[in-house]
């Protein structure tokens, strides 16, 4: 008995003139389904829970389409986060961090809250301790 294989399709899948893949139906990307499985170890059932408006169907297609292109999808992934990595270094501070620079503020003078909140400086040793104690409370003072 001889048998025919034929390629398999993803019918809750369509790919955008990029080559995006997108659920039908639905304003939502594959990606973000397999980063919410990445980030938060979420199964098929807490995606739906998360996202009611999409069906398991719609679900598991998505995570099937990201598992038999992988390798593509995670290359893109990672090229898009150095590329927004470097948009975020090369970004001008924001005014809240202009106006702690005039007053002569830096990142280790900073209550921990501003520190987290202007997410500028990244490039000091100290702001990643100053994020970590984001619990601190703002100056009473305007900025």
């Amino acid at each position: 008995m001889a048998t025919t294989k034929t390629g398999t399709s993803y019918g809750h899948i369509v790919l955008d003139e990029r080559g995006v893949p997108w659920i039908v139906g639905a304003n939502t990307k594959s990606v973000e389904l397999v980063s919410e499985v990445q980030a938060y170890g979420w199964s098929p059932e807490e995606l739906h829970f998360q996202h009611p408006h999409l069906s398991l169907g719609q679900i598991h297609s998505a995570l099937a389409y990201y598992w038999d292109h992988k390798d593509e999808i995670d290359a893109d992934v990672q090229r898009r986060f150095e590329e927004a990595e470097t948009l975020r270094r090369n970004a001008e501070p924001s005014p809240v961090v202009r106006k702690l620079r005039a007053r002569g503020w830096t990142a280790s003078t900073w209550p921990p809250a501003v520190a987290a909140l202007a997410g500028a400086w990244a490039d000091e040793p100290d702001l990643e301790i100053a994020r970590e104690g984001a619990a601190a409370e703002l100056p009473r003072e305007p900025l």
